[in-house]
């Protein structure tokens, strides 16, 4: 890493530069640390400030990616938004970064889907007509609520899709479902709030809802639902601001909600006065022709804050959703949703919102559901190939993952190491869990960024890892051959 200090380029853009051209000729390798802001600082002779601002620079411009307490990492060509495994296994790390998955991996880290099915050709010529159209306004800011015709478009879809009554100006358009999270725990919760979760859970939700200083508490979910009766007693003891949960395939566990578990829901928080935070964006994906609904559709007295992402199964780069807001709430909503980002892509809003009227959505989905359904079905016929080592899995009919648990004998991070160096990324459950080391023995592998074929030799070379550790742990209960 050279700098000249006789130059008239800023030293930081040389440092930059410099850093670059290292990754850029493979100097350094995907996932390799560089050096930390002071040794580099030191070493270089220059300000902590210089190192600060090139590293910066090469993170905006995708070429590296940080880690809170860890450090700073060249960035991998294909990368999950899930977890980075360090050398020294540290689980929090795992939840706080990205998951480093190799060109060729087979990748079940991933609930994105296949950039082979993102529907490119259609949502090509919604933005073609919007700047044919709108022109130079396709790029004016939008209001902080939204474009109001795409906020229109939504409040029908809700109607027509989810039986649904919101209105349109009830809609804040957001950049995915992280940001509505985000939102909410600014307006929501001050510091030592309660607030309960499903157990487990989404783990970036997590973190949202530990930076502001809450008190978390997570409540089992079962496979028709969070623990009622558990909840009942914990509602009584903690008054909670709110539950963040998923009715439909939940993350990771794929469960879904009964109705009367629903109902007991609506019941239970408008008794006790607290908010649902609703988070969806699989409801869409069932595979076996019964309608599920968000938990929004039976909310009649307005405490269900409804978040929807709309990039986790079209575009996930896109980011583009909204969230369902209670009047009550809605000018606090705006005021943090102004100070996030001012405004959600207005030209994005227009384009989404013509993708919607032209009806390209519902073929979209009707599209990919057929693709999906058919890699379900894969996985779950290998899956149950693995029954005689004692794992058992849930099978959700619907999503876009499939949430196992391992032998009492074989724990996760191990057999996550061993099939990273077979090119097989999976999840290790225990960054879902709030009391993780209770919950060691849960994986969740993910269908929507492999192929049929994929399927099949993923599941193949996870089998030999878990052959092998089960052998040598528990031998005497594998079948004589």
């Amino acid at each position: 890493m050279l700098i000249d200090k006789n130059s008239s380029i800023p030293l930081y853009i040389q440092l930059y530069n410099s850093i670059k051209n290292m990754i850029d000729t493979d100097q350094l390798k995907e996932g390799e640390k560089l050096p930390s802001i002071r040794s580099l600082a030191k070493k270089l002779n220059v300000n902590n400030i210089t190192v600060v601002n090139a590293y910066k620079l090469l993170e905006k411009e995708g070429y590296v990616f940080s880690i809170k307490g860890s450090g700073t990492y060249v960035k991998y060509g294909t990368y999950d938004e899930t977890v980075y495994l360090e050398d020294n296994r540290d689980i929090q790390l795992m939840a706080e970064g990205v998951l480093p998955i190799s060109k060729d991996s087979i990748n079940f880290a991933s609930v994105s889907p296949s950039p082979d099915l993102f529907p490119i050709e259609e949502f090509k010529q919604s933005l073609i007509e919007v700047l044919d159209r709108d022109k130079a306004k396709a790029f004016v800011y939008p209001e902080i609520n939204g474009y109001e015709p795409f906020r229109r478009s939504i409040s029908h879809f809700l109607s027509i899709h989810y039986n649904m009554d919101v209105d349109k100006d009830q809609v804040v358009i957001i950049s995915g479902g992280q940001q509505g999270i985000d939102i909410i725990s600014k307006i929501l919760i001050s510091h030592g709030d309660y607030i309960f979760v499903e157990n487990p859970t989404y783990s970036a939700a997590i973190a949202s809802f530990k930076s502001r200083g809450a008190n978390i508490i997570g409540i089992p979910i079962l496979e028709d639902g969070i623990d009622i009766d558990l909840l009942n007693e914990y509602v009584k003891k903690y008054k909670p601001k709110f539950l963040y949960m998923m009715t439909n395939y939940q993350s990771p566990t794929t469960y879904s909600y009964s109705e009367e578990k629903k109902k007991e829901l609506i019941k239970l928080s408008e008794k006790h006065n607290f908010y649902i935070i609703e988070d969806d964006f699989l409801t869409d994906l069932n595979y076996d022709h019964q309608v599920k609904l968000p938990l929004k559709s039976i909310d009649d007295s307005d405490r269900v804050i409804y978040i929807k992402s709309f990039s986790k199964i079209f575009m996930p780069g896109l980011r583009i959703g909204f969230m369902t807001v209670p009047k009550n709430l809605f000018p606090s909503i705006i005021r943090a949703k102004h100070t996030s980002d001012i405004s959600s892509s207005g030209f994005l809003q227009r384009s989404f919102d013509l993708y919607l009227r032209k009806g390209y959505w519902k073929k979209h989905m009707e599209t990919i559901k057929k693709v999906y359904a058919d890699k379900y079905s894969i996985m779950i016929k290998e899956l149950e190939k693995l029954n005689k080592y004692n794992i058992t899995f849930h099978e959700p009919k619907g999503g876009l993952s499939v949430w196992i648990k391992l032998p009492r004998e074989i724990d996760a991070i191990d057999l996550y190491d061993e099939c990273i160096k077979n090119n097989v990324a999976i999840v290790p459950g225990k960054i879902f869990f709030l009391d993780e080391e209770t919950y060691y023995n849960y994986i969740r592998l993910s269908f929507g960024d492999v192929s049929n074929d994929e399927i099949i030799e993923g599941i193949r070379i996870i089998e030999n890892n878990i052959k092998k550790k089960y052998t040598k742990n528990s031998n005497k209960y594998i079948p004589f051959i």
